[in-house]
């Protein structure tokens, strides 16, 4: 089975936030990157079926070139080559035509990717490429496993719900967070990826439409509040107050 693995480099978590002068994208200068911690389970989903059926992983990461340190920990985890589609930003439709023309390109049996960005947060691109490929998907997996025909994917659902789906393939499926221990780069493994092949593809070279329809106007870090009220009275009454205040003031109920 041949995988392709889509891995999106983002801010490091607890990084300081600084943005541009113009309010509309991060400032990168001294600003940490890691790998979008929901393509890190997609990896080792990734890792697992290879080891089950054997195989081939391909990790991919369309950035500028600071993406590059990304792919080359998703090769001392254990993915067999990298690919590095050289860009710059991109909205979410043009990503996902990216990887659907390397998916093609290497003619893979499977997509895998995070169900979303941390930076971003869209939860569109793994869907985006399967409609792209006219495959068959599901998001928020926890758990894949081959079934000799295909794939067996359990999805998480709202309120501890889980849905179990049998896909054939080839397939897109976008991991949730989750569901499988994640991995470490050992010495040897760090090792052996200076020996496995990481290429560069400038984006241009795809010869796709990548005019982007989503435009960024402003970005703006959240407001700060704090405020605290004490619910006086008996605690029946505290507690009418409280649903209260949470159905009609905060909206969650």
């Amino acid at each position: 089975m041949k995988i392709v693995v889509a891995i999106r480099q983002v801010p490091e978590r607890g990084a300081r936030i600084v943005l541009n002068a113009a309010g509309d994208a991060l400032h990168e200068d001294g600003l940490q990157f890691a790998t979008n911690e929901p393509d890190a389970y997609a990896l080792e989903h990734a890792l697992a079926l290879r080891a089950d059926v054997g195989g081939e992983v391909v990790a991919v990461s369309i950035g500028p070139e600071r993406a590059a340190s990304t792919l080359r920990d998703a090769l001392a985890k254990g993915a067999d080559r990298a690919i590095h589609v050289l860009a710059g930003s991109l909205d979410a439709l043009a990503v996902a035509r990216v990887l659907a023309a390397v998916v093609t390109q290497e003619r893979a049996d499977l997509m895998l990717a995070g169900s979303q960005s941390e930076d971003m947060g869209y939860g569109q691109t793994p869907v985006l490429a399967a409609g792209l490929l006219g495959a068959p998907h599901a998001t928020l997996a926890l758990q894949i496993v081959s079934n000799g025909a295909g794939l067996s994917v359990t999805r998480e659902l709202e309120e501890g719900w889980r849905q179990n789906l049998d896909l054939p393939l080839p397939a897109v499926v976008a991991v949730q967070a989750g569901g499988i221990a994640l991995s470490y780069a050992t010495l040897m493994g760090i090792k052996r990826a200076r020996t496995r092949e990481l290429r560069t593809i400038p984006v241009a070279e795809f010869g796709l439409a990548l005019a982007p329809l989503l435009h960024i106007v402003n970005l703006a870090p959240p407001v700060k509040r704090k405020s605290t009220q004490l619910l006086q009275g008996a605690p029946t009454q505290a507690a009418a107050a409280l649903i209260d205040k949470l159905r009609h003031e905060v909206h969650i109920l």
